[in-house]
């Protein structure tokens, strides 16, 4: 038991003049979920820190549905290479958001951080629905809405450094036993919820405004994202920054000792990410044209919409069961199980394919499919999020988070052009509907064993431990530990 003696030689300050929601706060306080606050304030800076990526899965989505929008509309996006850059380009500017946010969340603000990536959503997502070329030039226009999506992306990626870690940080003063399906529910399954919302308002507009006025279909389809962001506006300018943040932050980092204490882990995480991101964002964004293709050329556009609602509505209770189950058995299993039945799933997919490749069978596809995107949003969608925010010390989690998120984007940006070449390489159709099932079947595979073999476990209070292993790694490698914490200087 440490005396108020041993607390006040040890910080400087009298411990009746300590609070436990101070940015006087010593290192060894009471546990962050004995502060004294109320159940809503403990929850509600969870809720406003991850619910942003509700944005990613919209604006990510809706994508693919204007993309086959715009190939009905203008017959030069077929031959543009825009066609391929409007789909493309918004993971290359996520990219740079994660790496870029990820830097000013560690050594600036997780709340400003975060504020600065909504404004951009907002901006550019309503740019996005404007994009006009000069003097009405459909080349500049298509020019324009691609730049619109790549700085789009930037503030997509800032909400992952900077929101998703504050979340996971926000979870210590929740209950334990129940911290990873918070953090879950706030995040990854908010990007489901934003992917069905993508398949269902696109499939609603092309009704309302029929084949024969898709030129302002795709532009509301755009303007919709525009809501997101700017619902979250208020109650993240009353965030106040998270208090383990307060506890633990750095004012000079050590880089060298950094790289050497957590290189291998985030090496094992970054893989598992960019494998999964590979796969699944690439079939979500080519979806709708796959399903297109299965129900035939005189299907009303609408309807293959309708069956990627259906597709998409399948992420939903794989993410939901896998925030519970990551409770129960932790997220290094949960990820495993999940994946490696994905695989298993994908492989029977691409086997029997030649009999799902039928109209008459598209109902049974879209089962098989749903199951096999289900299972990845129970595994790695949910857990590798989680694995990557709390498997790193508080002081250079933005930064850890950042760069593992960043590589499971380039994973998605590789994938969306690898996949049609491997279509285009097929030797017939059928191949050609097979190939990707089987590339995607193999990786789920291999990140199954890297998960179980390589990531650590995860359990409700290891960012507090692991906060105190790094400590403990600075201070046997000579450095002041004294320095970190929002401390006042004396």
């Amino acid at each position: 038991m440490t005396s108020k003696s041993d607390v006040e030689t040890h910080t400087g300050v009298s411990p009746d003049k300590l609070s436990p929601t101070t940015d006087d706060l010593p290192v060894d306080s009471a546990p962050l979920d004995n502060t004294t606050k109320s159940r809503w304030e403990r929850s509600w800076p969870t809720i406003a820190c991850g619910a942003g990526l509700f944005s990613d899965g919209y604006l990510n989505g809706i994508i693919g549905p204007v993309n086959t929008m715009l190939e009905k509309t203008y017959k030069e996006y077929k031959t543009s290479p825009a066609s391929q850059n409007i789909s493309s380009i918004a993971f290359a500017g996520t990219v740079v958001g994660q790496l870029a946010f990820g830097y000013l969340s560690d050594h600036w603000s997780r709340k400003w951080s975060l504020m600065i990536s909504t404004i951009i959503l907002f901006v550019f997502a309503a740019l996005s629905a404007g994009s006009y070329g000069y003097h009405g030039s459909i080349p500049g226009m298509f020019a324009a809405l691609t730049a619109y999506r790549f700085f789009l992306g930037v503030g997509i990626g800032g909400e992952y450094p900077a929101g998703s870690v504050a979340a996971a940080e926000s979870t210590g003063e929740l209950k334990s036993g129940h911290r990873n399906r918070w953090f879950i529910m706030f995040t990854n399954f908010q990007i489901d919820l934003g992917y069905v919302a993508s398949a269902l308002a696109s499939m609603i507009l092309v009704l309302i405004f029929t084949d024969k006025h898709l030129r302002a279909a795709w532009r509301v389809a755009l303007g919709l994202g525009v809501i997101p962001p700017l619902s979250l506006l208020y109650l993240r300018l009353k965030l106040n920054e998270p208090e383990e943040f307060n506890r633990e932050r750095m004012r000079k980092f050590p880089i060298w000792l950094i790289v050497k204490f957590y290189w291998k882990r985030l090496a094992v995480v970054s893989l598992i990410w960019f494998v999964y991101d590979f796969s699944a964002y690439s079939f979500n964004i080519y979806s709708s044209q796959w399903v297109s293709i299965i129900l035939g050329d005189d299907a009303p556009l609408w309807k293959s919409m309708g069956f990627s609602v259906v597709v998409n509505v399948f992420y939903i209770p794989g993410s939901f069961a896998g925030a519970f189950i990551s409770d129960w058995i932790g997220p290094r299993n949960t990820l495993t199980i999940g994946v490696l039945l994905q695989g298993i799933i994908g492989f029977i997919m691409a086997g029997c394919y030649q009999y799902l490749n039928t109209p008459r069978n598209v109902a049974a596809f879209v089962v098989v499919y749903g199951i096999f995107s289900a299972l990845g949003e129970m595994g790695p969608g949910d857990n590798i999020g989680l694995c990557a925010s709390k498997s790193s010390a508080t002081a250079i989690r933005g930064q850890y988070y950042g760069i593992a998120a960043a590589m499971g984007k380039i994973g998605a940006f590789v994938g969306t052009y690898v996949f049609p070449v491997i279509q285009k390489n097929a030797p017939n159709e059928i191949r050609k509907g097979q190939d990707p099932f089987f590339v995607s079947s193999s990786l789920c595979i291999l990140s199954a064993a890297l998960a179980y073999f390589l990531l650590p476990q995860i359990g409700q209070d290891t960012i507090t431990e692991e906060d105190a292993r790094f400590r403990e790694f600075l201070e046997a490698n000579g450095y002041d530990t004294t320095t970190m914490g929002n401390r006042q200087q004396q």
